[in-house]
């Protein structure tokens, strides 16, 4: 489709799985950022601040790094938010016309909402994982943390895509 054409608006509901992935979410994210608050005079000066990809803690630095890995989540919350509500202005194949298009936006506004949300609980984890190792409470995931938040990550990508190829 050509980017001068305009495509077509369509007021499509949350799917219930849309609802789910948003409560699953939020509440993760935000209940580790209430949570953080709560043990903030616990938490020690210094935290484990940067991994290398086995999972080993490369640098520590001070608790206010924290909020590098929780403002973040907000912007992503705040910004993929907005384009989950406007998937006319996603980009599509050309196969898509106005017969098709509300099974292309709910497809890519899925597929967001999914990434989102697990963009939220992966900077929600991270920022766990940190404070329980400086709490000493955990040793945290180690080598296995890069790869599974990689597969989390990718993972809503790789399957939206696939459910978009048998989009008619």
């Amino acid at each position: 489709m050509s980017y001068s054409k305009k495509q077509p608006k369509f007021k499509l509901p949350k799917t219930r799985g849309e609802r789910m992935w948003n409560v699953i979410g939020y509440s993760i994210f935000f209940g580790t950022l209430i949570f953080i608050i709560f043990i903030w005079r616990d938490i020690p000066d210094r935290i484990p601040a940067h991994y290398n990809a086995a999972g080993d803690i490369t640098r520590w630095g001070s608790k206010w790094e924290l909020l590098i890995l929780l403002i973040p989540g907000v912007f992503i919350a705040i910004f993929m938010g907005i384009a989950e509500k406007h998937p006319e202005s996603h980009n599509y194949p050309k196969r898509f016309n106005e017969a098709n298009a509300k099974k292309f936006y709910l497809n890519s506004r899925k597929m967001i909402n999914q990434l989102k949300n697990i963009c939220m609980i992966i900077f929600a984890f991270l920022a766990l994982e940190s404070v329980f190792i400086a709490l000493d409470w955990w040793d945290g995931l180690g080598n296995w943390t890069l790869p599974v938040l990689v597969i989390g990550a990718l993972m809503p990508i790789f399957l939206g895509l696939i459910k978009r190829k048998n989009i008619e």
